[in-house]
């Protein structure tokens, strides 16, 4: 099964760029930039990756990207993920990236964006992997600051196919953002929101992505269970959910593999995916591995999520077609 997943053309739509930041990069950008890391050594720095819940997680994930400083800190960042993406089979990627983490710090917009662009242009080139950019909002800065973000990407519109939402929800549900999500729809932009697993409110937060946002897709919502007519509006709008299992495992009790089993058999489409690698130990392979593990999925069932994948990527027909007959090839 392993080798059967390996084999594999993947898309994953749920990943954060920053969240690839592996502590042997950490390192060499720190001394690149002159920073003192509170750590002596990888080792030491791994074994700091323990997390109970979301913010336990989110507190060491911002302290890691103080050492992203320059243009080529990005270009490195996302060269390191793509490669590896090629690695695995990952065909296509939608790559979140969070420029307010880095311009509440002084890095300018265009530093962040210019950076990722070119690393996505040439792993399309050299290892022919396709990915595209969605800038994330987050969500426990003022909605007023996500609109100022919003604004200053318009110049980069071109090189961005969607916005999301991630970081703390507690206190900060969907609709603190709707006029932001509202302005980024006129623009052109593609829409999607982190609704993270078990956070408080977080079935009335997925009825407000679905029902008074209007997304495109979901992030995590495997709560969605909790709440059958919901289930039924994500069908009938044709609706993805991007899941991590792995994840999920860290910042709950377990990776929801049995919510997921339960959307599959339902018809939702599900996708699997690495949401933050780095720091969870497992990127796309691995986390099809585990799901596997846990549910004794078919190589008809794997295939199925990776086609889910395709279906509800932000790329055009003939794309889609084109990686859906792949994997048709591969699974015959």
């Amino acid at each position: 099964m392993r080798d059967f997943i390996a084999g594999l053309p993947k898309a994953e739509l749920h990943l954060h760029i920053e969240g690839t930041l592996e502590p042997e990069l950490k390192f060499e950008l720190a001394a690149r930039n002159g920073l003192e890391l509170p750590y002596a050594n990888v080792e030491e720095m791994r074994a700091a990756y323990t997390f109970d819940s979301l913010p336990s997680f989110l507190r060491i994930y911002y302290e890691g990207m103080e050492v992203l400083r320059t243009e080529p800190d990005f270009y490195d960042l996302a060269m390191a993920y793509l490669r590896k993406a090629a690695e695995q089979n990952v065909r296509y990627a939608e790559i979140f990236f969070d420029p307010q983490a880095h311009t509440s710090r002084g890095v300018p917009f265009d530093v962040v964006v210019r950076g990722l662009r070119r690393a996505l242009m040439d792993a399309h080139a050299r290892l022919g992997v396709r990915a595209q950019l969605i800038m994330c909002f987050l969500r426990d800065f003022q909605a007023e600051y996500a609109m100022a973000t919003l604004l200053e990407s318009l110049p980069y519109k071109e090189w961005i196919v969607g916005v999301g939402l991630d970081s703390d929800e507690h206190g900060n549900p969907p609709r603190k953002f709707a006029a932001v999500y509202e302005r980024a729809r006129q623009e052109g932009y593609l829409l999607t929101m982190h609704c993270d697993v078990d956070q408080d409110d977080a079935v009335e937060h997925i009825r407000q992505a679905v029902e008074e946002i209007g997304v495109d897709r979901i992030d995590h919502g495997v709560n969605l269970l909790e709440d059958t007519g919901l289930v039924e509006e994500v069908m009938k709008r044709g609706m993805g959910l991007t899941c991590c299992p792995i994840s999920n495992g860290f910042v709950t009790p377990t990776m929801k593999a049995e919510a997921i089993r339960k959307l599959i058999d339902l018809g939702v489409r599900v996708t699997i995916n690495s949401d933050d690698p780095a720091y969870f130990s497992g990127y796309v392979q691995e986390n099809l591995e585990a799901l596997q593990e846990a549910l004794q999925l078919t190589p008809g069932e794997l295939a199925d999520l990776e086609r889910n994948a395709f279906e509800i990527a932000w790329l055009p027909r003939h794309l889609k077609d084109a990686y859906l007959a792949e994997i048709d090839a591969y699974a015959s």
